[in-house]
């Protein structure tokens, strides 16, 4: 979204996001740190540029949560009325860039968070059905068979997940097409993301996984980023 309409959807939360606890789950949007969404040589990533339909990867708002990019190729609705678990209501106000196509969710399964290691990724977006996923053009979790729609603020679908992924806030740039990450929208899980895989994180962050992200951030093809994709 255009700064002004992402300021405008943050006016009344601004502040208590700002002041409160950064891992604490909440529906209203939440601002951090603002990041420039770039290719593995510091280009910066456009919206008229993402490859459609392709699962692209990136760390926000900390170093060790996973997030996907998509370019579904086609707008998405306008807005969505959703809700989390605790049933608190929030609204996803759609894609960003010049035909409202590209979107941005946490990568944790809300379900038993479930997300992409460089080893290998359970959840991804499939543009085609398959026999376990009579849905075309979701996220899909492997593990449990959680389905979200990306173009509807990926509400569920299919399976036991008890809420939306959380969105990640874009700002796009019209003058320059670039793409920003600049905070959160629904039912974070980073807290309990923490509390699960604390060890494995630091592993594979080396010890940098609760750092907040700003400046420059670094998106990947999932192809890249991890070694084998489960496909069901």
């Amino acid at each position: 979204m255009q700064r002004r309409q992402f300021v405008k959807l943050c006016s009344v939360s601004a502040l208590g996001s700002l002041s409160a606890p950064v891992l604490a789950a909440d529906a209203r949007p939440r601002l951090y740190g603002r990041a420039r969404l770039v290719d593995a040589t510091g280009k910066p990533i456009t919206a008229l540029s993402l490859p459609a339909e392709r699962n692209f990867i990136f760390q926000y708002p900390f170093e060790g949560t996973p997030c996907f990019l998509l370019n579904l190729g086609r707008p998405t609705v306008q807005s969505a009325e959703l809700r989390t678990a605790d049933a608190r209501a929030y609204r996803w106000q759609g894609g960003v860039g010049p035909h409202r196509s590209v979107v941005a969710y946490s990568a944790i399964c809300a379900h038993r968070m479930s997300y992409p290691t460089r080893e290998i990724s359970f959840i991804s977006y499939r543009p085609e059905s398959t026999p376990q996923n009579r849905y075309a053009h979701v996220i899909h979790c492997c593990s449990e068979h959680s389905q979200y729609d990306p173009a509807q603020g990926a509400r569920v679908l299919a399976g036991p997940a008890p809420q939306p992924l959380a969105a990640i806030l874009l700002e796009h740039d019209t003058a320059s097409d670039e793409l920003f990450a600049v905070g959160t929208l629904g039912g974070e899980m980073f807290e309990q993301f923490f509390a699960k895989f604390d060890f494995r994180l630091a592993m594979e962050h080396r010890g940098h996984a609760h750092a907040g992200v700003q400046g420059d951030c670094v998106v990947s093809e999932l192809d890249q980023y991890c070694r084998q994709q489960v496909k069901c």
